[in-house]
Formats: C-alpha cells, structure tokens, sequence
C-alpha cells in the first residue's frame, strides 16, 4: 500500500527497495519510516533491514509472501493496553511468533511552527499514552494511521496551528522542530512487541532457558469451562502471566481467550497442563514459544 504521507515516501521506497534485495535481513514493521516500531525493529536486530508496511496487516502479508524474514509487532502497552489485535491477526497468518522485545516508550510534541497548537495528529496510542500532556495545554487529539506518518503528514501540511506526538527520529527525517520532549504521561511508558516468522521455534531448542509460550483457545459451551480449563495450569505450577478474552463472531456467543504462559512443550508440567486445557476446548491453536526477553512477576 502506497498511503503514507508524501515526505515519507522516498524514505519508504528505500527501504522497500533494500529489503527486495536481501529480504531475509529484512524486518517488516507498521508505520512510517521513524516509528517505534522502526527503532524496535534495529534494536532487535541492528543488522536488519526495516521494511516499512502501512497496516498491521501488510506487515504480516510481506513476512507470509518472503518480501521480510520476519515482522515485528506491538501487542502491549504499559500505560494504555492492548495495540494490536494479534489474537486475530496471527492465527490466520500461518506466522509463529519466535521472540519478544520490550521497549521504553519516549514521546515529543514536533511541528512546523512553535505554536499555539488546536490540534496534534498521533497513532491513537501515542494520544493514549499523552493524554493528560494534551489535555493541559487544550490541544484536541487527532488519529492518525502511526506516529512517524503522523510527523510526516504535519510536514506535508505546513499548518503552524497543529503538531504530532512521535518519536524524536521522525523529527529529524521529516524537518519538524520538537517543541517539548518526553510528552508521555508515565515515565515508565514501555510497549512489547513480539516478532513473528513462518516457521516456529522448536521448544527443544528453548530447553533449559526461561520461555513464553503463547496461545488462543475457546472453550466448550458447558457451566464453568474455563475453569477447568484453566485448573490444569494451577495443579501443574504453570504460571499464566496473560488472559484475555475476545469475542469471535457478531452473536456474543462464544467467546475465545488468548493467553501467554511461562514454560513451553516438552516441560512435562506444561505437557500436563495443555493436555487438560485441550480436553475441555472445541478449539486450540499454538502460537509460539520463544525466549522470554523479561522475568515475570
């Protein structure tokens, strides 16, 4: 998709043109060429190359079609929650997720003028994580598909009334000045994000390291399902450190979890415990197991 804002997109025809040259360093991510999701990307791994994708979902397609090796992704954040919707994403996908990276969130307010500033473009959880910040100096929120595109298109627009929240990097590459750094409500503002490639991990290979293994399930439709489902992790000492639920379809009738435990297959208590939750679920399906990038607890 071609939607980014047009003093983003030389940038991206560069990287996309690196990345179809060796498109297995290549690292497919969400948003414009300066977003966290670009810097997650080289602190992963600083050898790669960031393939730029306009939706979560292009970003998954380029790892699925071999345009990326693999793509990485924000599930969490610290201060507002849920980003992406991997629990619908990925299961669809045929992609594994094969790591987890955590990262320290850092915001500035950029524009082309020093203001006063109506309004300021971001990606919904750049506004999120900057609610307080705006709403004390009365700047009116405004969506926007990412936070680097967000600093690019206040570029292309050269209104002097409206800024972006971004990274400090989308100010350098698209020549806005930053009129106040470190916007983000919560000094401890961290997202995680998970990297996904089409072949999963082995769990052998995991033996011995401190792992995450991530899962979806819906249980059965009988009087307290999940929990039974769930006493398999209690009585086999598998700690669940994430459980959320989601609704599958329009009827609000069958509602599937999404969860992240430590360990992996191969450890006989994690064996135990998946085998009790798949005899009191119509369905499950592995997601991965990776290295954990952060103890728990």
């Amino acid at each position: 998709m071609h939607s980014f804002p047009a003093p983003a997109l030389a940038l991206v025809e560069q990287m996309r043109a690196a990345a179809a040259a060796d498109p297995m360093r290549a690292i497919a991510f969400q948003g414009a060429p300066g977003a966290n999701s670009h810097r997650a990307a080289l602190e992963w791994d600083p050898g790669c190359l960031p393939l730029p994708c306009f939706a979560f979902e292009d970003a998954l397609e380029a790892v699925a079609a071999g345009r990326a090796g693999s793509a990485i992704i924000p599930i969490e954040n610290s201060r507002n929650g849920r980003v992406a919707d991997i629990h619908f994403l990925l299961p669809d996908s045929g992609l594994s997720i094969v790591g987890e990276h955590f990262m320290a969130i850092h915001h500035a307010l950029m524009a082309t003028s020093t203001g006063p500033f109506e309004a300021a473009y971001s990606h919904p959880q750049a506004l999120g994580q900057s609610r307080a910040f705006l709403r004390a100096r009365g700047i009116v929120p405004l969506s926007h598909a990412d936070t680097a595109g967000a600093a690019a298109f206040v570029a292309e627009r050269a209104d002097p009334t409206i800024a972006a929240i971004a990274p400090p990097l989308a100010a350098d590459l698209y020549g806005l000045t930053i009129i106040e750094d470190r916007v983000e409500d919560a000094a401890d503002n961290t997202t995680r994000f998970v990297v996904l490639a089409k072949s999963p991990l082995d769990p052998a290979a995991l033996a011995g390291e401190e792992a995450v293994t991530t899962f979806v399930f819906a249980v059965k439709n009988v009087p307290a399902a999940l929990y039974k489902a769930l006493g398999g992790f209690a009585t086999n000492g598998v700690n669940m450190t994430k459980l959320e639920s989601y609704q599958q379809g329009a009827s609000f009738a069958a509602t599937a979890f999404y969860a992240d435990i430590i360990g992996a297959p191969g450890d006989p208590a994690v064996d135990r415990a998946l085998e009790e939750l798949a005899f009191h679920c119509k369905e499950l399906r592995m997601l991965g197991s990776y290295r954990q990038a952060r103890r728990r607890g």
